[in-house]
């Protein structure tokens, strides 16, 4: 919504996702922001139903980790791009670099036993080294492929006391893990969350240092 906000009056946005909820959700948001320049279709990156040479920028954010196939999916992205478009790419950093995550990951560790996982796998995590998503994009066919970091602040008018319930119901891996724990574990897991966490909200509201990799290229 906000590239549909950038774009406005004479450009226009397609929003995709997998997920039937995310689509109807994000369609009430537009409808609320009286966006009319949007428009949402369900479906999956790997399998994009719109016309070759479709778009003149793709976007994919905080998504490219999840999917099963990266690099299906990116020649897929690309197909659907025109010719001398631009595709771009943002995926989190590596995790000790975003305390946002880690802090509540690391203590969790100390009640759940953490499975190994395989460096391929679906994951938040899954392109934090550099360079690994850049040569996923080259190897789709993109050229022009360029990678940066982008420092932020993850900030919001959340308070300390709200921190735990906020993190704990937007965790679909998280919630799995606090429904094998006790209830006093559960207590003491919220617990030693805000004592790790409270030199992140100065005046009382949320503000995380973060990192995100960028990676962008274009289409021959």
């Amino acid at each position: 919504m906000t590239i549909a906000e950038t774009v406005a009056p004479s450009g226009s946005v397609m929003c995709t996702d997998a997920v039937g909820g995310m689509v109807q959700a994000a369609t009430r948001a537009a409808h609320r922001r009286q966006l009319t320049n949007i428009s949402f279709r369900q479906c999956t990156a790997d399998s994009l139903p719109f016309s070759d040479d479709s778009f003149d920028v793709v976007v994919s954010r905080l998504g490219i980790m999840f999917f099963p196939d990266p690099l299906a999916s990116l020649m897929e992205m690309l197909r659907v791009t025109k010719p001398g478009g631009a595709l771009a790419l943002a995926v989190w950093h590596k995790s000790e670099l975003n305390p946002f995550f880690h802090i509540v990951a690391d203590i969790m560790s100390n009640y759940v036993e953490a499975s190994p996982t395989e460096p391929d796998a679906p994951g938040a995590f899954r392109f934090a080294e550099p360079g690994k998503l850049a040569n996923v994009l080259t190897k789709a066919g993109a050229i022009s492929v360029r990678e940066r970091v982008l420092e932020f602040d993850v900030e919001a008018p959340v308070s300390l006391k709200d921190f735990w319930q906020l993190r704990s119901a937007t965790s679909g891996t998280l919630r799995e893990k606090l429904a094998g724990l006790t209830e006093g574990e559960v207590t003491r897991v919220a617990r030693d969350v805000r004592e790790a966490v409270q030199d992140f909200f100065p005046n009382g509201q949320m503000k995380f240092p973060a990192q995100m990799i960028l990676v962008t290229g274009r289409k021959r």
